[in-house]
């Protein structure tokens, strides 16, 4: 019995680690980052308030890929970009995978918003390890609306928004593991860079980011 859910999370993960590489092209990921921020802001009840993104120092923006029965999957890609003195970071590249047991079965697409309200969040997206989201770094569900008033910084290290297209027991952000893709990071940007490096707006934007840093602004 055992083996066998071994082999059903190896196809599960295998098959989210699929999901994720649909966006192969890092380009492709900051357009959608871009459009996820877009789809948000154009629902009013679901937009994120212009007091907390006005306030935030940073954003990372994926798109989750979550499939299970009884073993679940996840998997997923994306960006973290971050404010600076002169306005916008070039985006970072960042991943996230991972699996899970219990009573849950479905397949589920999310498109996730983390605000990062705080120095020390830009800060634990700016180092070469994994982060863990939860304990230190708190993440909670953030206000909705977009006249909705905020206290950023208050209740939260990051507040989390997702929106998702399928059928599953929710997507719980808590212990998921987000680590920094170094490899898409050299590539887009033509040289080997660090995290801390683009987020501290070191690293000169390729022009194929400049449409997230116009819809962030």
């Amino acid at each position: 019995m055992k083996g066998r859910l071994y082999s059903i999370a190896a196809v599960l993960i295998a098959a989210c680690l699929v999901a994720a590489s649909a966006h192969a092209n890092y380009q492709d990921d900051v357009d959608q980052a871009v459009a996820i921020i877009e789809n948000f802001q154009n629902i009013p009840e679901q937009a994120i308030p212009t007091a907390v993104l006005r306030q935030a120092q940073g954003l990372a923006i994926l798109t989750v890929t979550k499939v299970g029965f009884i073993v679940s999957g996840r998997g997923g890609k994306g960006i973290v970009i971050a404010r600076t003195e002169k306005g916008w970071s070039g985006p970072s590249a960042i991943g996230t995978g991972g699996m899970g047991f219990g009573f849950q079965a479905g397949a589920q697409v999310s498109e996730v918003v983390l605000v990062l309200n705080t120095p020390a969040a830009v800060e634990a997206f700016s180092q070469e390890g994994n982060i863990t989201l939860g304990g230190n770094l708190s993440v909670t569900a953030g206000p909705v609306g977009r006249d909705a008033e905020a206290r950023v910084g208050l209740q939260s290290v990051m507040y989390s928004y997702s929106r998702s297209q399928g059928l599953f027991g929710g997507l719980s952000l808590e212990g998921t593991v987000i680590a920094t893709r170094n490899e898409d990071n050299a590539a887009y940007y033509g040289r080997p860079v660090s995290a801390k490096e683009i987020l501290a707006g070191k690293a000169t934007p390729p022009a194929g980011a400049l449409k997230l840093r116009q819809a962030l602004s």
